[in-house]
């Protein structure tokens, strides 16, 4: 054979990896289809656009995410930027399912997120394999997963459940996508991980081995920003999950960090979810919450300082009355004013929110090794 026949072989063999390599489409165009926004020029995704399906999405997405920003997310990060300005590089948003929208509203430009939940983690999106008629109902779905969220800040649980089963594209990793892309954020690389009993992180290989979390580690970054890195970690947490899980070791190994709770189902309130209620009393420097958060009188006392905004009304009633906290009406009687919604109670007038900040002292004290 000579050197030009080996040539011309070798580059046969070649032709399908390029090819394939062409049809591909980047994690950020992936999520600025899914979120309504064109992606990059020249990009495998850039036909899809042109579908009148889409440019409803776009033009439906745009629109509730001006109604969103002006109702809510440019008014909670002005109360966080004049409220928690000193900030950890470690943000632990637990219950939170996929929920990053909020989590970067409240604690902007952290280095790491940490986000938990039962809902599943999905395969990486990849809207080159679907055809025009699927990603039209994919979208239709997405919108439906993010219906609640959008209107009232927070997932309907069951509903979400279902809309994460259906479907080609599945789990978290679709709405992940478009709270980040919605968000100003640039996705660099996406990896599906295995978080093992002993705490540590690795990329996904195979089967999930039993004592092991799924999750997914996504790099970003914002606007000429360095790169940030936001987990979400498939993982039971209550007592009797966390006993088989590494969740808390790892986050323990993040060291300090502040946290953030919102319509988390009153679970904390409970002793079955102690575990993960301590590693918060314990591990966080600020801790932001509404009332389905940490109980107050686990906050009472000379470690924190708790500071409370908007209006304490008893719990909605599928929750109530085994949640209502009467320290929390009294301390309400002296809060500062909330101009936006937030948690079960939704609307402003309604909402209540903490801020329970570490004394010095204890600070220095949890951080001594």
């Amino acid at each position: 054979m000579t050197w030009r026949v080996a040539l011309f072989a070798a580059l046969l063999l070649a032709l399908p990896q390029v090819v394939a390599a062409q049809d591909r489409a980047s994690a950020n165009d992936n999520a600025r289809v899914l979120a309504g926004l064109v992606p990059s020029a020249g990009s495998a995704l850039e036909p899809l656009t042109k579908d009148a399906a889409w440019q409803a999405h776009a033009t439906y997405f745009n629109k509730a995410w001006a109604d969103l920003d002006h109702r809510q997310l440019s008014k909670i990060k002005a109360w966080s930027a004049m409220h928690v300005p000193q900030r950890k590089p470690v943000v632990f948003y637990m219950f939170s399912g996929p929920d990053f929208l909020y989590a970067d509203a409240f604690f902007d430009g952290a280095e790491i997120y940490v986000l938990s939940g039962l809902e599943p983690v999905g395969a990486i999106p990849d809207l080159t394999t679907l055809p025009p008629k699927a990603l039209r109902s994919e979208l239709r779905g997405l919108q439906s997963s993010l219906n609640s969220v959008l209107s009232f800040s927070f997932f309907i649980t069951k509903k979400m459940k279902e809309d994460l089963k259906g479907g080609q594209l599945t789990g978290t990793l679709p709405i992940l996508y478009t709270f980040l892309a919605r968000s100003g954020k640039t996705v660099h690389e996406t990896t599906l991980v295995s978080l093992n009993a002993d705490g540590t992180v690795m990329p996904l290989a195979g089967p999930i081995e039993k004592g092991a979390s799924p999750g997914v580690k996504i790099l970003f970054s914002s606007a000429g920003g360095r790169h940030q890195t936001l987990y979400y970690f498939n993982t039971d947490l209550s007592n009797w999950g966390l006993k088989s899980s590494g969740f808390l070791t790892f986050c323990k190994g993040l060291g300090q960090g502040d946290s953030f709770v919102k319509s988390a189902s009153y679970l904390m309130h409970s002793d079955g979810f102690s575990t993960v209620r301590d590693f918060l009393i314990e591990h966080s420097a600020a801790l932001v919450q509404d009332d389905s958060g940490v109980p107050l009188r686990f906050l009472n006392g000379a470690d924190w300082r708790v500071t409370v905004f908007g209006r304490y009304m008893k719990p909605i009633s599928i929750f109530a009355p085994k949640t209502y906290q009467s320290d929390m009406r009294d301390l309400f009687r002296k809060a500062e004013p909330l101009d936006f919604g937030i948690g079960y109670r939704w609307r402003p007038n309604e909402s209540n929110l903490m801020l329970a900040v570490k004394t010095v002292g204890a600070r220095a004290e949890a951080v001594a090794p």
